[in-house]
């Protein structure tokens, strides 16, 4: 009993400082290499030649190395000479896998060129048996870290039945 006190003094303060400065959590069993090709799969594909994008719809799921993010809308924005992809939007609900741990949020944004992954919303990161939640989560994929901000909140687990 006591132990379990004690994870729960230690979760609500590091819940009340996350608020404040944010949470720096590792994602991803490997760094990620952001310069492996984009894949995109969808029920249906519509381009816009006016802005250079194009809007993937139904079961979409992007796979890049060993990540994947997956949305029932994701919309691509390419680079100005068409090259490679830029950005890529994903509404409806978002589920972001990489390694053994994964993370849910109403929506994000990927700037593939910086191999950063921004998701807003109803974050949800899983590891393991540990999930934290908060209102929006920074992912470097290269570095492998997360930077959950907004309201923090987390459950550890103590190893006790």
């Amino acid at each position: 009993m006591m132990i379990r006190t004690i994870l729960t003094v230690v979760a609500v303060g590091v819940a009340s400082l996350a608020q404040a400065q944010g949470t720096q959590v590792a994602f991803g069993a490997v760094q990620q290499d952001t310069s492996l090709p984009v894949e995109v799969s969808a029920d249906a594909l519509s381009v816009s030649q006016n802005d250079g994008s194009a809007l993937f719809t139904g079961n979409v799921i992007i796979g890049q190395g060993e990540m994947r993010l997956t949305a029932p809308r994701v919309l691509v924005f390419y680079t100005e000479n068409q090259t490679g992809v830029e950005r890529l939007e994903a509404t409806g609900g978002v589920t972001l896998v990489n390694g053994d741990q994964a993370a849910e949020a109403d929506s994000a944004e990927y700037e593939v060129n910086r191999g950063s992954i921004r998701m807003l919303g109803n974050v949800l990161l899983t590891q393991g048996a540990n999930t934290l939640v908060s209102d929006s989560m920074d992912v470097d994929l290269e570095a492998g870290t997360a930077l959950m901000n907004g309201r923090v909140r987390t459950v550890f687990q103590s190893g006790e039945n």
